[in-house]
């Protein structure tokens, strides 16, 4: 049995005569009436009645004609399917994004990526900075977002983009002495009550020295209640006024309304948080270069 014998059988059924599925498949006559006495030879029962006119289906042969239309399509299917995995318009991307990172617009062009392309699995991780570069060394992820606290800029088998440039903020409890101000200051926050949001799962990156380097040119070193990467922790105790925090942008989305938190800018060129996506050069995923289009 082959994909002609198939189709022939379907156009015999449907057009009822083996002369017309004969010019409908540009074959002779006796050519699709021998592909098919060898379709019945390989099926063991006949499936064709051949003293009408019109020609009809045995019973058997109704039966095997809804399936060999089913396999025809199924095959059709499998072909465009197949072009399309080829040209990145189907398949799978993984992803992985730091924590609080689905507070921003990241969640808006995955829709916009997911409508352009119904077809790509897209599949998500969150996890600390220092586990999603891991992750994408090791073939985990096809594409990561994340801040450089791992010093992944200097890793040669990166490609790396920027993508955002976020502001950081002080988060305050509503009844802060602070919480009418427009604007702050790093060095004004000496003496408060820290919780510091870590990039990293071991609170030793170059993130965090990064941070913590800028308490010290703000004249201080931070007095740390609490180094943690989970950031719920962190504005669930913010909300219960036992420490501030200092924070990207993103994560004030949502929350404005609770009344409950406070965000507000801190002034400084150096207070900003630059995401990028990274992924590897090796990476054969057609459908990533699909995707990082919609982060030019």
């Amino acid at each position: 049995m082959n994909i002609n014998q198939l189709k022939y059988f379907v156009s015999v059924g449907e057009c009822r005569s083996f002369s017309k599925a004969a010019e409908q498949n540009f074959i002779s006559q006796t050519a699709i009436t021998q592909q098919i006495k060898a379709l019945e030879n390989t099926m063991g029962t006949t499936l064709v009645e051949r003293g009408k006119r019109p020609v009809e289906l045995t019973p058997a042969g109704r039966v095997f004609m809804q399936e060999a239309k089913a396999i025809l399509e199924r095959m059709e299917l499998a072909v465009k399917r197949t072009h399309a995995a080829k040209d990145g318009l189907e398949g799978s991307i993984r992803i992985g994004y730091t924590k609080g990172y689905e507070c921003s617009s990241f969640p808006g062009k995955l829709r916009e990526f997911h409508k352009k392309y119904p077809n790509v699995l897209i599949t998500c991780f969150r996890h600390d900075t220092d586990m999603l570069a891991a992750g994408l060394l090791n073939g985990e992820y096809d594409v990561i977002f994340t801040w450089d606290s791992t010093n992944i800029l200097q890793d040669d088998r990166a490609c790396v983009r920027l993508v955002d440039r976020v502001q950081l903020m002080a988060a305050l409890y509503s009844s802060h002495p602070f919480a009418q101000r427009s604007i702050l200051k790093r060095s004004e926050l000496k003496g408060e009550r820290l919780l510091f949001m870590s990039p990293s799962s071991n609170g030793d990156s170059l993130g965090d020295a990064h941070y913590i380097q800028l308490y010290q040119k703000a004249g201080y070193n931070p007095d740390i209640l609490l180094r943690t990467s989970d950031m719920e922790s962190v504005i669930m105790m913010i909300e219960a006024e036992v420490g501030i925090s200092i924070l990207p942008a993103y994560c004030a989305n949502n929350r404005m309304d609770t009344n409950k938190l406070i965000f507000i800018p801190l002034e400084g060129e150096a207070e900003i948080e630059d995401i990028i996506a990274v992924w590897r050069k090796d990476d054969p995923n057609i459908v990533l270069k699909h995707f990082l289009s919609f982060f030019p």
